[in-house]
C-alpha cells in the first residue's frame, strides 16, 4: 500500500469523466439543449485522496436545472412536475469503469 501513496490516477479519472460527461449530456432531458451542453467535471487530488466531480453549470434564477430534471420541481402554479432519474443510470457504467481501471493499475505496483 506503501507503493501507492503518491500514485497519479488523474490519467484514468481524466478518461473516464470525459466519457462521463458526454454520457450526462447523452441523457438529459432536452428542451433547449442547454443542460445537456452544461456538463463538467472537476478531478481533486490531496494526499490521501483523488476525487472526480461532476457538475452541471445551468443555473437559472439560483435554480440548478439539472436537479430540478432529476428529482422534480413545483410550477408557479401549483403543479408538480415529476423528476426522471437519468443522472445515476448514465453515470452507473463509468463508477464501474473507474472503479476497474484503478483496480487494475493497482494490481500494477
Amino acid at each position: 500500500m506503501n507503493r501507492l501513496k503518491g500514485y497519479d490516477f488523474r490519467v484514468q479519472l481524466d478518461r473516464c469523466g470525459k466519457e462521463g460527461v458526454a454520457a450526462l449530456a447523452a441523457a438529459t432531458p432536452k428542451d433547449t439543449g442547454l443542460t445537456s451542453q452544461s456538463w463538467e467535471y472537476e478531478i481533486k487530488q490531496t494526499k490521501n485522496t483523488v476525487t472526480v466531480t461532476f457538475n452541471n453549470t445551468n443555473i437559472q434564477n439560483g435554480v440548478p436545472i439539472a436537479v430540478i430534471l432529476q428529482y422534480g420541481h413545483a410550477t408557479g402554479s401549483g403543479y408538480w412536475v415529476e423528476g426522471t432519474d437519468y443522472i445515476n443510470p448514465a453515470l452507473k457504467p463509468i463508477f464501474e469503469k473507474i472503479a476497474d481501471e484503478i483496480w487494475e493499475e493497482v494490481k500494477k505496483v
